[in-house]
């Protein structure tokens, strides 16, 4: 569950970890799904017998389909901001993908908030969170990225 903070508490909460997402699957089913969705069929990700022989040894999800995760992995993980009438994407800055996702592998967000900027008289915030896609069982984060948001009254 988020953590309910008010526009003008949000300062406080900055250089602190706002919380971890849920761990989520990520099969052979999302990843073919997603290859038809974008057109990027590459073998690496859709053909396990052909994945096998790669340093891989199977198929991996496209870095596109982990940071089309962000969403869903980050739910209650990020700060719920009180009484606004939308949050929206701003964009992302220094975003890496650190280790390939193997196909059943299980992923989930740590976010921490890194900024915060008021602007438009206190009538809106850009939040800048550091995100961490970590993947079970690897010592390396399968993503890191900082992730803009903008928060309006």
């Amino acid at each position: 569950m988020s953590q309910q903070v008010a526009l003008d508490e949000l300062e406080s909460f900055i250089g602190k970890e706002t919380g971890t997402g849920e761990w989520f699957l990520v099969d052979q089913e999302r990843i073919n799904n997603f290859a038809d969705a974008t057109e990027d069929h590459q073998f690496i990700h859709i053909d396990p017998e052909r994945a096998k022989d790669t340093m891989f040894g199977s198929t991996i999800a496209h870095g596109f389909l982990t940071l089309s995760l962000m969403p869903k992995l980050c739910e209650g993980a990020m700060l719920d901001v009180k009484d606004i009438s939308m949050g929206i994407n701003y964009g992302f800055d220094k975003m890496r993908f650190m280790t390939p996702v193997k196909v059943d592998s299980r992923v989930r967000a740590v976010v921490v908030l890194k900024d915060v900027k008021i602007k438009g008289g206190g009538k809106r915030a850009l939040l800048t969170s550091s995100v961490t896609i970590e993947i079970e069982g690897e010592k390396r984060p399968g993503l890191v990225c900082e992730w803009l948001t903008m928060v309006m009254k």
